[in-house]
């Protein structure tokens, strides 16, 4: 079953339990991967719909940050109910020895030496970690071990 199939078997699992915040989040992830399958006018496999779940994560983190520092509670609480939803998709991520030691190993299979592989760097872990990383986090790691 794929990951978009298993999202809406939960939409409909949420319907019939009567989950009405639940199926709320549920239905603003189909509708954020049909939006992605118009626009693109493609239908989306399972890594397009990772990424798809990844910006809805990065989008929530910023959100909470933001509803924090203005001191809205209730939006936070809301906003950080939808988040743990999503990650809940998403594969598990890597832990701090795993991150590390896919960087070391990409780091000796592109040779790099200097802040001017990063890119090649950033590249390889992306492809090896989708879903399973902040890239922010990964970048700032990277860009401590070449710097």
């Amino acid at each position: 079953m794929s990951l978009k199939e298993r999202i809406q078997n939960d939409v409909k699992t949420a319907m019939r339990a009567g989950e009405r915040e639940r199926l709320g989040a549920l239905r603003l992830i189909l509708a954020a991967v049909k939006q992605r399958e118009v626009d693109e006018r493609i239908t989306l496999d399972d890594a397009q719909v990772l990424a798809v779940l990844e910006k809805m994560v990065k989008q929530r983190r910023e959100s909470v940050a933001s509803f924090e520092a203005g001191g809205r509670a209730d939006l936070v609480a809301k906003e950080t109910a939808e988040l743990q939803l999503i990650q809940s998709y998403l594969p598990t991520p890597l832990s701090e020895s795993e991150l590390d030691a896919l960087i070391g190993g990409v780091m000796a299979e592109t040779g790099a030496s200097s802040i001017k592989d990063m890119s090649k760097v950033m590249a390889a872990v992306k492809a090896k970690a989708a879903g399973r990383a902040d890239m922010a986090a990964v970048a700032v790691r990277i860009k401590a071990r070449l710097g």
